[in-house]
């Protein structure tokens, strides 16, 4: 079982800490706060970190120190409850975090769940002690901890940062264009970019941004990054922003997404932009991008590129890149499996039906009942919502009455709000396109 024991932290008071049965030679996590700000960490003699810990002003301020110990625990297991801490705090938003995004990955061991669901045992105990406040189903379905830059990595997301941030250090005149299919972690790597380059010594004094070209996405990536010490709102930019100052790096998230000259509301806006960087009234976003920086990141996934007006695959082939591939699946739990199912229902090639005791999945010949299972799973987590591609007129726009969507007697309407949609509080009673 786990527990906490705490401690002041003060210099006089460490003979406690190496009199404690866990001070010395035995895997610990610890957790060091003042009631505003926040470090977490792990080690296998607490004693000696805590005298190190001592040693650094910011740590030093931290008035206590509560150590959480389990005669289970390994050094695997202590590095992933870290890892899982600093997620999961770092959501709540109660501590400012003195942590930084380095090193967090996420690996296996031996007994791995059994580790985790310590996790569901301890967290009550942490509540008790005024650490946290939100249960971890409340955290787990926010937005920032979705998009939190503290999240750990995969292996393959860990090698891709390795390589792309070695690049940017040494300056090579390249581009990086990572590759991905849904769910594999591109918004998270490329915020977990971001942040660990605002950290790293050879690289915080860059121009760097994160280029979002969905209004909705970049909203909601502008105020996690808010909350993130170091960071601000104002690191989150749309393409037309790349004309307000020279950059050394760009981070491009879906990139896909990025716009060329074709049906667009406002061709003046874009004609000027194109002007002020000295290019032909032609030219993409994709240009603008390569024009206002000296080093580039992209995030892409050309499946997913839906309109007409989307930059074309061919116009990244022209540039002078280096490509990666993340293919480890975050977000889904049918995994894998799953996604090949789905590839080969909607291509006519499916042999099988797809079974899984981690998630459900069915075909309904009722749209009703399908609306009615969804807002119970909507009651149940808070996350359920029904989708749509863009197959029926939007009569709705701008708060008309009426209805947008009518099958087998059922009357729809599309999403009421552009932005943040899925958060929107009549959202479970709408259809949502998938373009929003």
């Amino acid at each position: 079982m786990t527990h906490i024991q705490t401690f002041p932290f003060e210099k006089d008071k460490f003979e406690q800490i190496k009199d404690f049965h866990f001070g010395l030679n035995w895997p610990v996590v610890y957790i060091q706060e003042d009631g505003r700000e926040m470090y977490i960490g792990q080690t296998t003699n607490v004693y000696a970190r805590s005298k190190q810990h001592y040693e650094n002003p910011d740590r030093a301020r931290l008035k206590r120190i509560h150590i959480l110990t389990d005669e289970e625990f390994n050094l695997s297991s202590a590095f992933d409850f870290e890892s899982l801490l600093i997620q999961y705090i770092s959501a709540e938003d109660s501590f400012k975090l003195q942590n930084g995004n380095g090193g967090l990955i996420n690996h296996n061991y031996y007994e791995k769940e059994k580790y985790l669901a310590k996790l569901e045992t301890v967290w009550p105990k942490l509540r008790e002690k005024g650490l946290v406040k939100q249960s971890l189903a409340d955290i787990k379905n926010s937005e920032f901890f979705k998009y939190s830059p503290y999240k750990a990595l995969t292996e393959d997301q860990l090698v891709v940062a390795m390589k792309v941030e070695n690049s940017i250090k040494k300056r090579d005149a390249v581009a990086h264009i990572i590759n991905g299919g849904p769910g594999t972690g591109k918004s998270i790597l490329a915020l977990y970019l971001l942040k660990h380059m605002k950290e790293d010594k050879d690289m915080k004094y860059l121009k760097t941004a994160l280029v979002v070209p969905m209004s909705g996405l970049r909203t909601t990536l502008q105020r996690v990054l808010q909350r993130v010490p170091g960071m601000g709102a104002g690191m989150v930019i749309g393409p037309s922003d790349v004309t307000k100052k020279e950059y050394d790096v760009l981070i491009v998230d879906e990139t896909h997404r990025l716009r060329r000259r074709v049906n667009l509301t406002n061709f003046g806006s874009y004609d000027l932009t194109n002007k002020k960087l000295g290019l032909h009234k032609d030219a993409t976003q994709l240009d603008w991008i390569i024009s206002s920086s000296k080093q580039q990141v992209f995030f892409y996934d050309n499946r997913q590129s839906v309109v007409p007006g989307d930059v074309r695959p061919g116009d990244f082939k022209k540039l002078n890149a280096v490509n990666y591939n993340l293919t480890s699946q975050m977000r889904i739990e049918g995994g894998e499996d799953y996604l090949r199912f789905i590839d080969d229902l909607l291509e006519l090639k499916a042999t099988k039906g797809f079974e899984s005791t981690n998630y459900e999945f069915k075909i309904y010949e009722s749209i009703g009942q399908m609306v009615r299972d969804i807002k119970v799973r909507d009651s149940e987590h808070t996350l359920a919502r029904v989708v749509a591609g863009y197959a029926w007129s939007w009569n709705t726009k701008g708060g008309r009455d009426g209805h947008d969507i009518e099958i087998d007697g059922l009357k729809l309407v599309w999403n009421s709000k552009n932005i943040d949609w899925v958060n929107s509080k009549n959202a479970i009673n709408e259809v949502g396109c998938i373009h929003t």
